[in-house]
């Protein structure tokens, strides 16, 4: 307990003691300016629940949060087959992948708001330049654009974590497991298939568990690509919850924060229910 002591204490202050802050501050009511005027006991939550927008933000979180997961999942796969060879400038490669990770979230968002700006955005241009695209499309202006825009930034960004996690998987596979699976006559496919991604999974299931956290609390890309857009209609939850404290007419912290609660107890469930899913599934097999 003395050497976990210093871990507890940081645990207990950046983890339990925020908890039980925004359980309070849901079970109350405060004015514009942040003062405590009363107790609201589970009105707040009520009125979350009866918001006209939470089902479609609760919509917009299950998209963002699938989409971004499953396509960085599948793509970082490649990915780290690739980096995991031997070939002309693999280490420039790799250092180019870092890049996004090592940007600040902030600027990398506001960088797509420009590339993807519909009068002067670079992304427009070669498309229309190459005939992918007849004319110019608002990308994030566009009700029907703007959310496949947030994922494709938000797989960007969560590319190189995710690939990284996989070639340090990959890395650890040793080689004479794949010796005697050729050895028994194993075709590429049937080595990837029945020797990497068994050998991967400790991997995967660290990718997939810290992607669905971070990318379900993701706030920088959402709320920079999506600022121009009134109301909720894109907004995933932790936007929400920011909006219902300071951009709305509801300039509600309480209301803010039961939705604060809400978002925790869904991202656990999410994992947890994940987390039983991988276990069930290896446990069967």
């Amino acid at each position: 307990m003395a050497w976990l002591s210093p871990a507890l204490v940081l645990i207990a202050g950046v983890v339990a003691y925020p908890v039980l802050e925004l359980v309070k501050a849901s079970l109350n009511s405060y004015s514009i300016t942040g003062l405590r005027t009363g107790s609201a006991g589970l009105d707040n939550f009520d009125k979350v629940l009866r918001h006209p927008d939470f089902g479609t933000v609760l919509k917009n979180t299950a998209e963002w949060v699938v989409f971004v997961v499953l396509i960085t999942i599948v793509i970082s796969l490649g990915l780290a087959q690739l980096l995991s060879k031997e070939f002309f400038g693999r280490r420039l490669v790799r250092w180019a992948i870092i890049v996004p990770w090592a940007a600040s979230l902030v600027i990398t968002a506001r960088l797509f708001t420009l590339l993807f700006d519909f009068y002067h955005g670079l992304i427009d241009r070669v498309l229309v330049a190459l005939h992918i695209l007849p004319h110019p499309v608002d990308f994030l202006g566009n009700d029907s654009w703007t959310m496949p825009s947030m994922i494709a930034v938000g797989v960007f960004v969560s590319l190189p974590f995710t690939c990284y996690v996989l070639l340090a998987g990959l890395s650890a596979i040793p080689d004479e497991v794949y010796e005697a699976a050729r050895i028994d006559g194993a075709r590429p496919w049937q080595l990837y298939r029945q020797v990497t991604l068994p050998l991967l999974r400790p991997a995967l299931l660290v990718a997939s568990v810290l992607n669905i956290i971070y990318v379900f609390n993701s706030f920088p890309i959402i709320y920079t690509l999506n600022d121009r857009n009134p109301g909720f209609r894109h907004d995933t939850s932790i936007t929400f919850m920011y909006k219902l404290a300071f951009k709305s007419a509801e300039h509600s912290v309480g209301m803010s924060a039961a939705a604060g609660v809400f978002n925790v107890l869904g991202i656990l469930v999410v994992v947890l229910a994940y987390l039983k899913v991988v276990s069930w599934r290896e446990a069967v097999r």
